[in-house]
């Protein structure tokens, strides 16, 4: 794998370049020499991240049925607005 430095002006006068370097291995984009970006090939972006999923894969927690979750009962009063 090999890791590629781009500053922003590079990256922005030869993308072409920045995208065959990403097929290789991350390229790392620099903003005042202080990276910035990373791009990466969408395979090796999805080796990283792994499988995709849906949002509600994303918020599902399996194994939640086995907590027991018995919250007690709150009673909120209400009173009248002080406007003084």
């Amino acid at each position: 794998m090999t890791i590629t430095t781009l500053s922003s002006r590079e990256f922005n006068q030869d993308t072409s370049r920045a995208k065959k370097a990403a097929s290789e291995g991350p390229v790392f984009i620099t903003d005042r020499g202080k990276p910035a970006h990373v791009l990466l090939s969408i395979e090796e972006y999805h080796r990283i991240t792994g499988k995709r999923r849906s949002i509600a894969d994303a918020l599902a927690m399996p194994g939640l049925t086995d907590i027991e979750f018995d919250p007690p009962r709150v009673s909120i009063g209400l009173r009248p607005a002080d406007f003084s």
